[in-house]
């Protein structure tokens, strides 16, 4: 396991070219000597491990960056980087179908139900964000076709294993989508290939997201007694929870939409108790207003908005240590 300072200043651990399970995260922790982090709680309450077939992304952003996304008709990095990030947007009927196919599969002819969405309460399942009010939710479909016309020529964007990144209480897992006539040689990363037991893969149009860490405060356990499948409560127990983060490499160019796809596709959002961004405070100004601002109904024809800072995108996978 690597250690690096991210542009918060906040220390990332993380390995390359891999995704790493709980157990094998643990003992990668445990060989650096990585210190203060939940990882290494022992005594877990049970809890599912469900599959996820994601077919949307989402990207939250503040007001700046929205911004700017408004103005460039589309997304980039903006801090100069190359890759941009969006994350796995799992929905409630997501959710619900992925308790149907656990209970078909881990627990058939079972006496109960596991109530799944009393343990998806990790932020990688919040209606809130932590990165701002506004969130753009796109189906998957829509995002690699638009990247596939835009950067491979047409072709099929190849999708690689990219990073693990522990922190605090947050694991991300990241995968790289770049086009295959790109400037820069990814082959050093292992390709997504399809496996079951893998922590994410891509199969039929959708990622396929086994959790390795559902929970954001543990606050029921699952009981499996005989035949019987029950859910109980406890005390509330803190361990690490997980998600998925997917990086486009589009160099220093936007990723563009329709503006009328870009509204469709966007809603404001609450802001999460915890967040990653300090510098701006919506709390005074409706989001809803902002965005009304931006796209108005009675033009067909929007001028873009013109002001200093309306490049600085915020991007979903800005993380820090929280408590």
């Amino acid at each position: 396991m690597q250690r690096r300072t991210n542009r918060r200043k906040y220390p990332e651990n993380y390995v390359e070219k891999r995704h790493l399970k709980l157990p094998e995260l643990k003992e990668a922790a445990g060989g650096c000597r990585l210190s203060n982090s939940y990882i290494y709680r022992d005594n877990i309450p049970a809890y599912p491990q469900p599959k996820f077939q994601v077919s949307f992304l989402k990207h939250d952003t503040t007001r700046v960056g929205l911004e700017g996304i408004r103005q460039d008709e589309g997304f980039r990095n903006p801090y100069g980087e190359s890759m941009l990030w969006w994350s796995l947007h799992v929905r409630k009927e997501d959710v619900k179908d992925a308790e149907k196919q656990l209970m078909e599969e881990t627990y058939p002819n079972m006496n109960g139900k596991i109530d799944l969405p009393r343990f998806a309460t990790s932020p990688a399942f919040s209606s809130k964000s932590r990165l701002g009010n506004f969130r753009f939710s796109f189906l998957l479909d829509e995002v690699l076709q638009a990247y596939s016309q835009q950067f491979c020529a047409g072709g099929q964007p190849v999708m690689r294993v990219f990073e693990t990144v522990l922190y605090k209480q947050e694991i991300m897992y990241s995968v790289l989508v770049h086009s295959p006539n790109g400037p820069e040689d990814f082959s050093h990363y292992p390709l997504l290939a399809e496996d079951q037991n893998a922590v994410c893969f891509f199969k039929d149009g959708r990622f396929i997201w086994r959790s390795e860490a559902m929970c954001g405060t543990h606050s029921v356990k699952l009981i499996q007694n005989d035949n019987n499948l029950t859910v109980e409560g406890i005390p509330d127990y803190y361990y690490v929870w997980d998600n998925v983060a997917i990086a486009f490499h589009v160099g220093q160019t936007v990723l563009k939409f329709d503006v009328n796809q870009l509204r469709q596709n966007l809603k404001s959002c609450k802001r999460d108790s915890v967040t990653y961004n300090y510098r701006e405070d919506l709390t005074a100004e409706d989001p809803e207003a902002v965005i009304r601002n931006l796209w108005p109904e009675e033009e067909e024809d929007v001028p873009c908005p013109s002001r200093l800072g309306a490049h600085n995108h915020t991007h979903s996978h800005s993380h820090l240590e929280t408590d």
